[in-house]
């Protein structure tokens, strides 16, 4: 498979402006990836005519209704693997920029994504985009409670945090169901995921996690609590 936008010039670009920055940002992420030193806005400023570009391709396959992927697949590999981390940035972006030409095979994908190079960083800038295709398809529901019970942390964060922002479109069988799956564990970033995608739901419906957080107070971390609780009050009690 050949990207179908030449970005070389854009690996070149983003390697002529390697910073000191790149030390501290990689102190940041606790050093698991190495950084190039590119901050958020020149990263975004840097890609926007290659971006500008690749939409153009889109949106021309799209109209011409081929059977060819109009997500350029490629290039999401070719950065993806690329060591440093604004590259993985660069495909978070641009799939959040793209993902109305997601089709539900593309899952596998995107399930790739998660698991490779994990990191906060990088999960939670692709939550949002598979939430759109879970949403835009609904048969994904089960792999999302499929992800929820994995021995994956990342994945398991996934399936709870990818209706972030869905408000009273939400599933709350579905959140229900992920967040169960997710309880039992001291693992930081599963009980803290749990506990934002509970807090950003109570903006829509405090009583309904209210409830969940009763009916499952012994086995919630006070992490998840904390969070979920925290525009409102509703003491826990320790068990």
């Amino acid at each position: 498979m050949t990207a179908l936008v030449n970005t070389d010039y854009l690996m070149e670009e983003m390697y002529d402006h390697r910073s000191e920055d790149a030390v501290a940002m990689a102190k940041y992420q606790r050093d698991q990836f190495p950084f190039i030193g590119i901050k958020s806005q020149l990263r975004r400023d840097i890609f926007k005519p290659y971006l500008k570009e690749m939409k153009r391709v889109a949106k021309v396959q799209a109209k011409e209704n081929t059977d060819e992927d109009i997500i350029d697949w490629a290039f999401v590999k070719a950065f993806w693997d690329l060591p440093e981390r604004e590259f993985q940035y660069i495909v978070c972006d641009y799939l959040k920029e793209m993902k109305k030409y997601l089709q539900p095979d593309d899952l596998p994908r995107l399930k790739i994504l998660i698991v490779q190079k994990s990191w906060w960083d990088s999960v939670d800038a692709l939550v949002k985009t598979i939430g759109y295709s879970v949403h835009k398809n609904p048969d994904l529901k089960s792999e999302m409670a499929a992800w929820s019970s994995s021995d994956n942390i990342w994945l398991k964060r996934t399936s709870m945090i990818h209706q972030l922002g869905m408000k009273g479109q939400t599933d709350t069988i579905l959140l229900a169901e992920t967040c169960e799956n997710c309880l039992h564990t001291d693992e930081f970033f599963i009980n803290k995921g749990m506990g934002w995608i509970l807090r950003d739901y109570a903006k829509t419906n405090q009583n309904w996690v209210e409830n969940f957080l009763k009916n499952h107070e012994s086995d919630l971390s006070n992490l998840t609590w904390r969070e979920a609780t925290k525009y409102f009050y509703l003491e826990k009690n320790q068990i």
